[in-house]
């Protein structure tokens, strides 16, 4: 039994070291809402994010995170919309599905598709964005802009269709380590 432990150990140290991992706690995420009433826009550059090299996708990040230029929008977003005391991380867990096609140890800009789950107000939804992944000189980054049905995600509030588009348009941009 213990050579089994011991042997299950060694491969798995060998598998994780074997992929490289690339990670950031100051990526951004945007969110931006246009309706011809009003265009509401935040960020949030306080998202952890990792991507593996055989394709893995992750990101975590706390509501609240996001800063509007105005205050009231701000606590709007956090009390009436989002509930974030009750739902304060939004997620994403995937793989690029098209891995083939990026070379980690080459520089160059890659145009890839991400699929996986987007966990947004405690409602999670499979998804597929598209996405761009660029590695120079080691680093990577990358960026996607997809859009989400926000009452897909079970968020309800007074103005969505009006004030607010019922269409949000995410932008992902992580520069990692």
């Amino acid at each position: 039994m213990k050579k089994i432990i011991f042997i299950a150990f060694v491969l798995f140290t060998l598998t994780a070291s074997a992929q490289k991992m690339y990670q950031t706690r100051t990526g951004k995420i945007k969110f931006y809402s246009s309706t011809p009433v009003e265009n509401i826009e935040a960020i949030n550059t306080q998202v952890n994010s990792r991507i593996t090299d055989n394709g893995q996708v992750a990101f975590i990040l706390l509501i609240r995170g996001f800063v509007f230029k105005n205050a009231l929008m701000q606590e709007h977003f956090n009390e009436n919309y989002m509930d974030s005391e009750k739902y304060p991380k939004a997620g994403f867990t995937g793989m690029i599905t098209d891995l083939k096609t990026i070379d980690f140890t080459k520089d160059g800009i890659y145009k890839t598709t991400v699929k996986g789950d987007l966990e947004i107000h405690g409602v999670k939804k499979n998804i597929t964005a598209p996405a761009t992944i660029e590695i120079s000189g080691g680093k990577l980054s990358a960026k996607s802009v997809f859009k989400v049905t926000i009452t897909d995600f079970g968020i309800k509030g007074n103005y969505i269709g009006e004030k607010i588009a019922k269409e949000i348009e995410l932008t992902v941009d992580c520069k990692y380590e």
